[in-house]
């Protein structure tokens, strides 16, 4: 559980600007204001004070990454994420099979994926969604869109965090 002292109910407007920018950048234009709401919150980096993690309503949406600038979505955050994104953008649909692992934080191989986002490039955030449209987990991709639907081997997706928590590897 998140203690009240780590999370800082303060944000400044340039800092609520600049993380909405890189959403938009990150995601297409109109995200940043969609998944951000003006009552965000974050805490901060000791060392350098600057943004680290996004929370809404004491929940993690997002974390900013310090070596590239962009997002890391948490699975609160790909829910939000998918209100606003049609499918099939960023989106994977894997075997029902495998769903409950997926849940659990297990990654996504490539003989799993049924579908998903022929744009999708490696190191995107992406969304992985059970046969009715539901977000049961999110993570990194390894391959593009592409390979994914081809490969028969290989992890397709590194899974950040399911639906029943985080990968026990992070």
């Amino acid at each position: 559980m998140l203690s009240a002292e780590r999370i800082c109910s303060t944000i400044t407007q340039e800092e609520l600007i600049r993380i909405r920018a890189v959403a938009d950048f990150q995601f297409g234009n109109g995200c940043g204001y969609a998944l951000f709401p003006d009552e965000v919150a974050v805490t901060r980096s000791k060392k350098t004070g600057k943004v680290k993690n996004i929370y809404y309503q004491k929940k993690l949406l997002a974390t900013l990454r310090p070596k590239d600038g962009y997002l890391a979505l948490s699975i609160e955050g790909g829910k939000r994420l998918a209100m606003i994104i049609p499918p099939p953008r960023y989106r994977v649909l894997p075997r029902e099979d495998v769903t409950e692992f997926l849940k659990k934080g297990r990654n996504l191989f490539a003989k799993h994926v049924i579908e998903c986002d022929p744009e999708i490039r490696p190191g995107e955030e992406v969304l992985i969604s059970d046969s009715k449209g539901n977000v049961v987990a999110v993570g990194k991709a390894v391959l593009s869109g592409y390979e994914m639907k081809r490969f028969k081997n290989g992890v397709a997706v590194k899974i950040r965090e399911g639906e029943g928590g985080k990968n026990e590897e992070d």
